[in-house]
């Protein structure tokens, strides 16, 4: 279990877009060698995109592997054929990079507001059918992360990997996007757990707020059991994600409540 939570498998995430420090590449990377990390998922904003490149191209230089790349897709501006350009220029940079990894895939939520259930299957498998065949010829593989909305929902997750059996689909598992089904975690992570491929960990306490420390919660340790139960062996992503915090501080602040809960799980 130790190995489960050292450093060389923790994921720090969301760190690149709540940075009130706003690093750059280079500042970001040092950062992480100083805290002890080798690997990191890469959540950037249209502001990032002018770095993307310099960044995995440094990232790679100073052996730092970027573990996944977010992709946001929005519906209403996105249709399969034609992203958007700040989601095209994932894909071509992945490509110079020559960067193998994990593409985590979050849907804008309301766009699903207005959609019926099975306008948003077929919408949902028929986009995320065209992203991972793209993927797949860069030698990537496509993760559903449930950020919110219909597309976040654990069943309607399974049901377009069942809808796709002939790709290689994952799926990214949050702990604070999850906040609003709280009751039904034991029922999800089980149905989920083939294809779980990474853990985001965050402090929870049901009511409320959904972001707070690991430690500082009263039902991630159960949550966290919960998985070890189920024998899961990925990896489990560190939030730096605070609105306007540094990523240096919430990093360190959720990695050291994270070690306390894992001596009391031992």
């Amino acid at each position: 279990m130790a190995h489960l939570f050292s450093k060389s498998n923790l994921v720090p995430w969301s760190i690149v877009g709540f940075d009130v420090k706003k690093r750059t590449p280079i500042q970001r990377l040092e950062m992480l060698e100083r805290l002890g990390y080798t690997q990191y998922a890469y959540g950037y904003r249209p502001k990032h995109i002018p770095t993307m490149l310099q960044e995995w191209q440094l990232a790679k230089e100073k052996n730092i592997k970027i573990k996944a790349v977010w992709l946001y897709i929005n519906l209403y501006k996105e249709k399969v054929g034609k992203l958007r350009s700040d989601a095209e220029i994932v894909f071509e940079n992945l490509k110079k990079a020559d960067l193998k990894t994990q593409i985590w895939v979050g849907f804008y939520p309301k766009y699903f507001d207005n959609l019926t259930d099975a306008e948003s299957l077929e919408q949902s498998v028929h986009m995320i059918s065209y992203l991972s065949k793209r993927a797949k010829k860069l030698g990537c593989k496509i993760a559903l992360y449930n950020h919110g909305g219909w597309f976040g929902k654990p069943e309607n997750q399974l049901r377009i990997i069942k809808a796709l059996p002939n790709e290689d689909l994952g799926v990214v598992f949050n702990f604070h996007h999850a906040h609003d089904s709280l009751e039904a975690y034991s029922k999800n992570i089980k149905k989920l757990f083939p294809y779980l491929w990474s853990v985001s960990l965050n402090g929870i306490k049901a009511e409320g707020p959904k972001i707070i420390t690991v430690g500082k919660g009263n039902l991630e340790m159960q949550m966290i059991q919960e998985l070890l139960d189920l024998n899961y062996t990925g990896s489990f992503n560190i939030l730096g994600h605070v609105k306007g915090g540094d990523p240096e501080i919430i990093l360190e602040e959720n990695y050291n409540g994270l070690q306390k809960i894992t001596t009391q799980l031992e």
